[in-house]
């Protein structure tokens, strides 16, 4: 179960948009097909339809009632829903109002919502953290079965990334690209790129024709392929092994057979979406707050210790964008389920701290990020330190503030942990707690005099202190003359008391002048 806005999200439009938000009256139980005059529609947690509402003010009323009967959402027509009043009683009762799209018929829409309520995870629960349940396709299994009796021939079902999501069963006479499909899982690499060199992915895309692809090398039969579309959309396709040419008849079976794949390959994108959003919900959770591991654990890689890395990206987005990018990167890295969740605006990973060099831990994050990051470009992977489940929020914190002292330029490697930059940490948390404000201190006085004068006495004082007994370094970090900076030197002692040889004094002002620099650079 979920919530109403979860639904919506993992159908999404065309289908049903959220017209009010209301607020958050829990999981949905059920879906409750609302009659005009019904006094109290549905039970408490139901989704409710208001198909029969023939008019504004029923409408109205509809809404009302609903609210007052704990229903979680209520769902009508977009030209309906979208009425100032409807939209009024939704705000004021605070009940989430959904409009469908007029074209969409109310028994394609109650079964698609009740598969993915029957099939999503509790939000607050445990099961079912990794994805789609098997029994989802058994359904297609079946119907793959009733497709090949139609068409008296072996049938696959693909998505439109050419992995099998179903086959037939019961049929021997079949070609080896066949077998080959069903036992990995998708279409191989060479079968497919035959198929590809006959345009045959394109016409997928573009068009919703049945369409009979000839035999090919090696003995590949004849293939007669349907594309599934919804709403203009392509989902996947039907592949059936046929000697040649079918009958108007068995086409025509075939078109409604793939209306009824298009609505369970909608349902299934539904319960993956359903899925992910709450296993990101329970990592985000994991992330901000204690988390027993029996909850957590099995949507961990590994079994422990783990490390929270925070990521960066090099294009500025927001933090649902960023975790887009690096879902979409790590995955084309092998990690197949990579464990994410943006918290706080920042993107975090859950890796394996101690596992080898495989996908999903610590030491091929690191790899991945430094190939990737070779030129400089902009990809961070910075980690907290070792961590059981109980213990992520603390190695969180460490990987916020360690991509914090990055992202402020003291960083020297895009994939580092915190006990490997253990000295800009301990920098960082000291400049935090500089106090620039301090009776005595020349700071003060140099910033106000450089001000006033246009010079650069605290630049000067700042390269001097931080390559102390070293001047050329100094005048090479200002792009000044050695001479330039003995100079400025002399002067600015003229103007401020500073015992040069006291290394308590040093340290404090280079401290107060890292700070200040810091605090211009967030000002700016």
């Amino acid at each position: 179960m979920s919530s109403p806005i979860d639904i919506v999200a993992a159908l999404g439009a065309p289908l049903l948009h959220v017209v009010v938000a209301g607020a958050d009256r829990g999981d949905v139980r059920d879906v409750f097909l609302a009659e005009p005059h019904d006094a109290v529609p549905g039970e408490p947690g139901d989704l409710v339809l208001g198909i029969g509402v023939p008019g504004l003010e029923e409408a109205v009323q509809l809404v009302r009632r609903c609210a007052a009967s704990g229903a979680a959402a209520v769902i009508m027509r977009t030209a309906v829903a979208t009425r100032a009043p409807v939209v009024e009683a939704a705000q004021e009762s605070s009940i989430t109002l959904v409009a469908a799209g007029d074209g969409v018929p109310w028994a394609h829409l109650v079964w698609l919502l009740r598969g993915v309520i029957d099939r999503s995870p509790p939000s607050s629960g445990t099961s079912s953290v990794t994805g789609t349940s098997p029994g989802t396709y058994d359904d297609l299994f079946v119907l793959a079965d009733t497709v090949a009796a139609i068409v008296g021939a072996p049938v696959t079902f693909e998505d439109s990334a050419s992995r099998v999501l179903a086959y037939s069963s019961g049929q021997g006479e079949t070609d080896t690209a066949r077998v080959a499909t069903i036992v990995g899982r998708r279409v191989p690499e060479d079968v497919a790129a035959h198929y590809r060199a006959r345009g045959v992915f394109r016409r997928l895309v573009r068009s919703d024709e049945p369409f009979l692809v000839p035999a090919g090398p090696d003995g590949t039969l004849p293939r007669l392929v349907v594309p599934v579309r919804a709403g203009g959309e392509w989902l996947g396709s039907i592949w059936a092994v046929v000697d040649g040419p079918v009958d108007d008849a068995t086409t025509a079976e075939l078109r409604r057979a793939a209306s009824v794949l298009a609505l369970h390959l909608l349902r299934l994108r539904a319960q993956a979406d359903i899925a992910r959003r709450s296993a990101t919900e329970l990592i985000r959770s994991a992330l901000w707050q204690y988390t027993p591991e029996r909850v957590i654990g099995q949507a961990l890689p590994g079994a422990g210790p783990w490390r929270v890395v925070a990521l960066s990206a090099p294009e500025s987005h927001e933090a649902d964008e960023h975790l887009q990018v690096w879902e979409t990167v790590l995955r084309r890295h092998g990690w197949r389920r990579a464990v994410l969740a943006d918290l706080a605006g920042d993107v975090f990973a859950v890796v394996d701290a101690e596992g080898g060099d495989e996908p999903g831990t610590w030491a091929w994050l690191q790899a991945v990020v430094h190939e990737m990051d070779d030129a400089g470009q902009g990809w961070v992977a910075v980690a907290g330190t070792p961590a059981m489940a109980a213990e992520l929020p603390r190695s969180r914190v460490e990987a916020a503030e360690l991509l914090s002292i990055v992202r402020s330029g003291q960083g020297t490697d895009p994939a580092m942990s915190v006990e490997g930059a253990w000295d800009a940490v301990v920098l960082h948390r000291v400049l935090g707690a500089v106090d620039l404000a301090v009776p005595g201190s020349p700071l003060r006085v140099l910033l106000d005099h450089d001000a006033d004068h246009g010079t650069a006495y605290v630049p000067t004082l700042g390269a001097w202190l931080e390559h102390y007994g070293e001047p050329l370094r100094a005048a090479k970090v200002l792009m000044i003359h050695p001479n330039t900076l003995r100079y400025r030197m002399r002067r600015l002692l003229d103007v401020v008391d500073i015992n040069v040889h006291d290394p308590r004094q040093r340290l404090a002002l280079y401290l107060q002048i890292e700070a200040a620099r810091k605090a211009t650079e967030r000002a700016t």
